[in-house]
């Protein structure tokens, strides 16, 4: 089976810190390709090792991403 996924990948200190919002799962890395490398690992590893319940439980259907411009006083 083939998932089309979402991966937001943050700078956090000396590294970045990439997340798939669509079933909560994390990773990081020392580059951006190494963040979405070691995500794409730990997803395969999620999908291989989850119940079929937990991966139904835990996949959103839909994701969102988007800017927000706010004004702080």
């Amino acid at each position: 089976m083939k998932y089309s996924l979402t991966a937001i990948i943050e700078r956090e200190d000396n590294g970045y810190v990439a997340l798939c919002p669509e079933v909560d799962v994390a990773s990081q890395g020392d580059s951006i390709e190494h963040a979405r490398e070691n995500l794409r690992e730990a997803l395969e590893l999620f999908f291989e090792t989850a119940s079929p319940e937990e991966v139904k439980n835990r996949l959103h259907g839909e994701v969102y991403v988007t800017n927000l411009e706010i004004g702080v006083a």
